[in-house]
């Protein structure tokens, strides 16, 4: 009742100041276009009234600002999602960053020893083989040694019997046969 009061109270102060009183004869006779359209206005909005059409007007934007509301609500609570994920995927991926430095110092240590230790079986090797060849070279030295003295035996033994053959007779040559027989019988009984 009151919005009716407002509103009509408006429309007569309209009236008042409105142009309409400065045209010349009566205002209020249906004559007067300007007293007509001021008619048809007033009826106009006394019709809004009485469908109660700013009521509903209201109500629509009271639901609407509670849509809105209702939103920006749920805007805020997706925000407050979104960050909550955000600092845990940003936890996660420190703790993965961490755990990969962790892995590749674990692979770099790894690394050296396995280095150190190549460096060692390799030194090993080497020592084995050296000695490997150093015993060859000994035993071909010693299978050298000892081929020149068979050799030198042989030589040596060769050249005595010929010299013990020009320089020995057939009588020598028995008794000495005869003595070596002696010695070999006294020696096995």
């Amino acid at each position: 009742m009151r919005t009716v009061f407002t509103a009509l109270t408006a429309a007569i102060a309209g009236l008042l100041a409105s142009p309409a009183f400065a045209a010349s004869g009566p205002f209020f006779s249906l004559k007067n276009t300007d007293f007509v359209v001021t008619l048809g206005f007033i009826v106009f909005i006394g019709v809004l009234f009485y469908f109660k059409v700013p009521s509903m007007l209201g109500r629509m934007l009271d639901a609407r600002a509670d849509g809105i509301k209702s939103e920006i609500d749920e805007a805020r609570s997706l925000r407050e999602e979104a960050q909550t994920l955000l600092a845990d995927y940003e936890r996660k991926q420190k703790e993965v960053q961490a755990q990969a430095d962790r892995i590749v110092a674990s692979a770099k240590e790894e690394a050296n020893v396995a280095a150190e230790q190549a460096k060692e079986d390799l030194a090993k090797s080497i020592e084995r083989r050296l000695a490997a060849a150093e015993d060859q070279i000994a035993s071909a030295e010693a299978s050298a040694v000892k081929e020149v003295r068979d050799q030198s035996i042989v030589i040596a033994v060769s050249a005595a019997r010929d010299v013990i053959a020009k320089q020995m007779t057939a009588a020598d040559s028995n008794a000495l046969i005869d003595d070596a027989i002696s010695q070999v019988g006294s020696k096995l009984h």
